[in-house]
C-alpha cells in the first residue's frame, strides 16, 4: 500500500499545480506500475490519457512526483487493460479523489460565521460561501466598484458609509455584495450582517404590519452592524416601506453602522423615491459598473465554464463572448444551455453549433466570426477523403489506419472513419470491411459499437470527434 500512499500525495501536489477544469478533463484512473530511485511508471486507463499527460502536463507531474520522492528524475506513463478491475486495490479514481478532497476540505475550513437574515427569527445560517474573489472577474468598468467594496470590507463602518452602487442589471451585483459580506464576517465575526433584497424587505414590513409587530421589526434591524440591501429599485411607489427604510437607515446611520445599497440607476434618477430617502443615498459614495468587454467576457465565460466542470474549447468561448455582449446572465445562460445539449444528447460545443444555438436564441442575425479559430470546412467526396481527414486530425499515417495494426493509438482513429463511413456517408458493413484489410461484417459492427461506448465515457474524445466532423462537414 505504499505505492497508493506515495500516489495520493503525488495527486495532491498536481491539484495545487495545474487548473482544476484540466485535472478533471484529462485525469481518469491512474496507478503506480514500477517505482525505482530514479523513474517511477504510471499506469493508466486510456492511450489518450496518456498522450495528454505526456504532452501538456509531463513537467507539472514530473515536479509534483519530485516533491513526494525527491530522486525521481525520470517518469512514464502506459496503458493499463485491467485497469478498471474493482478488485485492484492500487488504482485511484483521479475524480472521486479529487471530490472527496474538496469535500474534506471544505468540512475541515468551514467558517464559524454570524449570517443574520432579516426574513427569519431562527438560528443564524452561513453566507453562500460561492461568492469570493477567486471566481470574481475585476474589468475596467467595474474596478472602481470593486475597490469601494474591497475598502469597505477591510474597514466598515469608518470608510465609504453609505456606500451607493448602481449599474445596469446582470452585471454579478449579488455576486460583489454577497463576497463584500462574506469578507466582513471572516474578519468580524462577533458582527450581524444582514443581506438582503428590497423585495424580502417589502414583503417582512408587510408582514409586520399585519401583525402589528412594526416595532420589533425596526427593533431586529436595529442590532444590525451592517445591512446590505440589493435591488433598492423596488421600493418604488412604495411609500409605507420607504417611510420604514428611512427610519432603518436613520437609525443605523447614527449608530455608525455600516450601509451598501444598490440600484439600477444613480441617486439623481430616483425620482420615484421620497426625496429625504434619496438625499440619504448621497451621504456617501457612489460608483457605478459598465457593460464588460470582450475580454472581461471571455474570461467570465471561462470561469463559469471550470466552476461547472466544462471543458469549453477555446474557439467557441471565443466566439460566445464575441457574440453574447448585454450582461453576464446571458452569457451563463448560454453556457448552460450547451451543458444541457452535452448532458442530455451528447452533442459537444463546436462553431457551427454554437452558431445556430445563438441564430436560434435570436442573440443576433450578423454574428461575429473569428477568422483565426475557423478554418474551411474539407470537402468529402468518398470513403478517402475520411480516411485522409482522420489520419490528419489526429496526426498518424493513413497507412496505420488500414492495415492490421492493434495498439491502441491506432485503432482509435480506425474506429473513428469506421463510425463516421457507416454513420454520416450510410456505408453498409460490409463495403466498410473491403476497405479495411477485408475485415468481415462482425468485425466493422463491433468497432463501431465499440467506438460509441467509448465516447460515452470519454468527453475528451468525443469533443475530438465532434471537431472532426465539424469540420469535414458531417
Amino acid at each position: 500500500m505504499e505505492k497508493v500512499y506515495k500516489l495520493q500525495n503525488i495527486l495532491v501536489n498536481i491539484i495545487e499545480k495545474i487548473k482544476k477544469q484540466d485535472y478533471l478533463v484529462y485525469f481518469r484512473k491512474i496507478s503506480i506500475l514500477e517505482l525505482t530511485n530514479e523513474e517511477i511508471m504510471f499506469w493508466v486507463v486510456s492511450t489518450f490519457m496518456k498522450w495528454n499527460l505526456e504532452a501538456k502536463f509531463y513537467q507539472d507531474i514530473l515536479e509534483a512526483t519530485q516533491k513526494e520522492i525527491p530522486s525521481i528524475t525520470k517518469i512514464s506513463f502506459e496503458v493499463d487493460k485491467n485497469i478498471d478491475n474493482p478488485t485492484n486495490k492500487y488504482v485511484i479514481d483521479c475524480i472521486s479523489y479529487y471530490k472527496d478532497k474538496e469535500k474534506y476540505n471544505k468540512k475541515s475550513t468551514k467558517l464559524d460565521s454570524t449570517w443574520y437574515n432579516p426574513m427569519q427569527t431562527s438560528t443564524p445560517k452561513p453566507t453562500n460561501e460561492r461568492y469570493t474573489l477567486s471566481n470574481f472577474v475585476v474589468w475596467s468598468d467595474n474596478q472602481l466598484a470593486f475597490s469601494a467594496c474591497e475598502a469597505v470590507s477591510k474597514n466598515p463602518w469608518k470608510s465609504y458609509n453609505p456606500l451607493y452602487i448602481y449599474w445596469d442589471v446582470w452585471l454579478w451585483k449579488t455576486h460583489l455584495l454577497q463576497w463584500t459580506s462574506n469578507e466582513i464576517i471572516k474578519k468580524y465575526k462577533d458582527k450581524k450582517v444582514v443581506y438582503t433584497t428590497a423585495d424580502k424587505f417589502i414583503t417582512e414590513y408587510v408582514m409586520s404590519v399585519k401583525k402589528r409587530s412594526v416595532e420589533k421589526m425596526r427593533q431586529k434591524f436595529q442590532e444590525v452592524d451592517v445591512l446590505v440591501i440589493d435591488d433598492v429599485q423596488f421600493f418604488s411607489w412604495k411609500e409605507q416601506t420607504q417611510n420604514e427604510l428611512y427610519n432603518v437607515f436613520n437609525l443605523l446611520y447614527e449608530a455608525n453602522k455600516q450601509i451598501i445599497i444598490s440600484w439600477d440607476r444613480a441617486p439623481k434618477e430616483l425620482t420615484e423615491l421620497e426625496p429625504r430617502l434619496r438625499s440619504r443615498f448621497e451621504w456617501g459614495i457612489t460608483v457605478d459598473i459598465g457593460k464588460p468587454d470582450f475580454e472581461t467576457r471571455l474570461a467570465i465565460l471561462q470561469e463559469k465554464a471550470r466552476e461547472k466542470e466544462f471543458l469549453l474549447p477555446q474557439d467557441v468561448a471565443e466566439f460566445i463572448a464575441a457574440n453574447v455582449t448585454e450582461n453576464v446572465r446571458e452569457l451563463e445562460w448560454v453556457l448552460n444551455q450547451l451543458i444541457a445539449e452535452f448532458e442530455l444528447d451528447w452533442n459537444a460545443p463546436t462553431l457551427s453549433r454554437i452558431a445556430q444555438k445563438l441564430k436560434k436564441l435570436s442573440f443576433t442575425s450578423d454574428l461575429i466570426w473569428n477568422n483565426k479559430t475557423w478554418a474551411p470546412k474539407k470537402t468529402i467526396r468518398s470513403y478517402e477523403d475520411v480516411i485522409d481527414a482522420v489520419s490528419s486530425h489526429f496526426w498518424i499515417e493513413k497507412e496505420w489506419i488500414l492495415w492490421e495494426n492493434r495498439k491502441k493509438e491506432f485503432m482509435i482513429p480506425r474506429q473513428v472513419s469506421m463510425y463516421l463511413l457507416k454513420t454520416k456517408l450510410n456505408y453498409t458493413y460490409e463495403r466498410i470491411g473491403n476497405i479495411f484489410s477485408w475485415r468481415n461484417h462482425a468485425a466493422v459492427l463491433y468497432s463501431c459499437n465499440k467506438l460509441e461506448q467509448i465516447m460515452k465515457k470519454d468527453k475528451d474524445l468525443l469533443h475530438e470527434i465532434n471537431s472532426l466532423r465539424d469540420w469535414i462537414g458531417i
